[in-house]
C-alpha cells in the first residue's frame, strides 16, 4: 500500500512546497518544523488503521466509553536526517517506544556507493506496528538494509515507512524486496539522477535540516 498524502489538496501540500523552495529552504527552523508536520499528519493517518478498544473512563458528570489504541508502536528513524519527521510521529504518538539507526551511503571514487549501517538501538519489536522515518525514499537500499536489520532483533506485525518526498524507482525497489511494507509520503516523484537523487526533489534533507556535513 502507498499513500501520497497530497494527492487531494491538504494544508500539507504547502508544507511540501516550502521544503522544496530553494529561497525557504534557507529557514532551516521552518524546514524541520514541516517536516515534523508531515509526520504529525502521518500518524494520524496510521493511527486510523491500529488496532484500538473502548474503555469506561470515569468524568466529573459520570463516565463515557472511549476508544484508545490498543498496543503502543516502535517508532524508528534513520539518523541524523529524519529526526525532525520522527519528532512529528512522536509528538502524536506520545508513550510510543524509540528506534534508532545509522544508515549512510558510503560512496566510492567511480561514484558507486553502498549502504553502511554502524548503530542500531531498539526496543522489543515482537508483533509490534514499526513505523520508519526517513524523509527522503530514493533508492530504497538504506530502508531496505534497515527494515532487514530490525527483523533480525524482531518481528514486527506490520512495518510502515514515512517520508516526506518518495521516488517511484524506490517505492518499486522497496516492495520487491519488502512486499508487505506500507509506504505513507508526502509527495511522489518520477525521477532519479545518475547518482540516485530524486528530481525535483528538494536536495539533501539532513543538510537543510541540520547544516552541511563534511565529506569524508
Amino acid at each position: 500500500m502507498v499513500v501520497n498524502l497530497s494527492k487531494n489538496y491538504s494544508l500539507l501540500c504547502d508544507w511540501v512546497r516550502e521544503l522544496r523552495d530553494v529561497n525557504i529552504q534557507q529557514d532551516r527552523m521552518r524546514f524541520r518544523r514541516n517536516l515534523e508536520r508531515i509526520g504529525e499528519v502521518a500518524a494520524l493517518e496510521i493511527s486510523k488503521h491500529m488496532a484500538h478498544h473502548v474503555e469506561e473512563v470515569p468524568t466529573p458528570m459520570g463516565s463515557s466509553n472511549c476508544k484508545v489504541l490498543s498496543q503502543q508502536p516502535v517508532l524508528a528513524t534513520i539518523l541524523r536526517a529524519g529526526m525532525p519527521l520522527h519528532q512529528g510521529l512522536l509528538n502524536y504518538f506520545d508513550k510510543a517506544d524509540n528506534a534508532f539507526i545509522s544508515a549512510y551511503r558510503k560512496h566510492h571514487p567511480d561514484g558507486s556507493f553502498e549502504i553502511s549501517m554502524e548503530y542500531v538501538s531498539c526496543p522489543e519489536l515482537d508483533g509490534r506496528v514499526l513505523i520508519i522515518a526517513d524523509p527522503m525514499l530514493a533508492t530504497g537500499a538504506s530502508l531496505v538494509k534497515t527494515i532487514q536489520h530490525l527483523r533480525d532483533e524482531g518481528a514486527p506485525k506490520e512495518v510502515h515507512i514515512v517520508c516526506a518526498i518518495a521516488c517511484t524507482v524506490g517505492i518499486e525497489y522497496l516492495h520487491r524486496n519488502e512486499p508487505n511494507v506500507k509506504i505513507w509520503c508526502g509527495a511522489i516523484d518520477e525521477e532519479l539522477t545518475a547518482k540516485s537523487y530524486i528530481v525535483p526533489g528538494l536536495g539533501d534533507a539532513g543538510d537543510l535540516a541540520f547544516g552541511p556535513k563534511m565529506q569524508s
